[in-house]
């Protein structure tokens, strides 16, 4: 595998929804507002930020379930955009969403939730083989055979993520959005689906975007972690540098609330509470976005966006005050 190769390249991603307000007027909410990133291929990207903050948003436009507003996204060096890249790109890229329990048809049984992609994209020749093939997924995710002829209705939280993500590996793809996979799960379950998903990618070679807002579930599975706040990336690192040496403001309070297991540290560690609200989306402050509840903000931050730019090698910050 080779380690230089970018697999996904997201460049000036925005992504803008008119909302209606008032007979005939609309206001544009800019959910995602020029967003750019590249994963390596086998890598993980965790996603992080607040939420409404524009992470799902992102998941979504890249897999062209929304039409982007503007930017482009590359995959394995093809420009996703005419109607035949994006079906061969959705052969090799799948999501895992958030809700396990509205995330599949309640009318299906496991077995026809799982074999749906190989039907779609008709990756078998017989029934055996199909049969076998849905089989072979079921083991992957640690679902035993007899659970193919049953609803999702009589499993739990824990399983139907799992019958979820078979559904994903269907078509044996590259590049998987894990959507909050884990944030509708008991925090037991939790830890035994991640541990599943690190198993799949040693096994499989494949490369994650992984979105939560529990930051202490993205530094155990992220390679690196990239920091979103109102639709703007404000801060992408490697995870441990990024986890024990925040730089940008956002970051810094971000990691501030984590619980620590540790009560002497804990103590010891000062919370750091912003001031005023999350500013709405449909009327975003000048500048930079985080300017409203910065303790550093200045002139220049009210005056123009901060450029999101390298300050330390693989360390990219977008902030004036630095």
């Amino acid at each position: 595998m080779n380690e230089q190769k970018n697999l996904l390249e997201v460049k000036n991603l925005k992504q803008h929804f008119d909302v209606p307000n008032g007979f005939l007027k609309s206001l544009k909410l800019k959910a995602v507002d020029d967003v750019s990133f590249s994963i390596k291929e086998g890598e993980t990207l965790g996603l992080v930020g607040e939420s409404g903050c524009g992470k799902t948003t992102v998941g979504r436009t890249i897999l062209q379930l929304y039409k982007p507003t503007a930017g482009e996204v590359w995959f394995d060096g093809q420009l996703i955009k005419s109607k035949k890249s994006i079906n061969e790109f959705r052969k090799q890229a799948q999501m895992v969403f958030q809700d396990p329990y509205s995330s599949l048809d309640p009318r299906m049984t496991v077995s026809d939730i799982i074999g749906e992609p190989l039907d779609v994209h008709k990756l078998y020749s017989n029934k055996k083989e199909r049969a076998e093939k849905i089989k072979y997924l079921m083991d992957l995710v640690g679902l035993s055979p007899e659970h193919a002829t049953r609803y999702a209705h009589e499993f739990s939280g824990g399983q139907r993520q799992r019958i979820g993500i078979a559904r994903a590996l269907a078509v044996d793809p590259k590049f998987i959005i894990c959507d909050e996979p884990v944030s509708a799960l008991d925090v037991s379950i939790q830890a035994q689906v991640i541990n599943m998903f690190e198993d799949l990618q040693k096994k499989l070679g494949l490369t994650y975007l992984f979105i939560a807002h529990d930051l202490l579930v993205v530094k155990h599975i992220s390679t690196r972690i990239a920091v979103m706040y109102l639709g703007k990336l404000v801060e992408i690192g490697p995870s441990n540098d990024l986890y024990h040496n925040p730089i940008h403001p956002y970051t810094i309070s971000l990691l501030s609330a984590v619980p620590v297991p540790d009560p002497n540290i804990a103590r010891a560690n000062k919370r750091i509470h912003l001031e005023g609200d999350v500013p709405s989306p449909l009327h975003m402050p000048s500048g930079c976005p985080f300017r409203t509840r910065c303790p550093k903000a200045t002139e220049k931050c009210a005056e123009t966006m901060p450029e999101l730019k390298e300050v330390q090698p693989g360390r990219f910050v977008a902030c004036h005050n630095l």
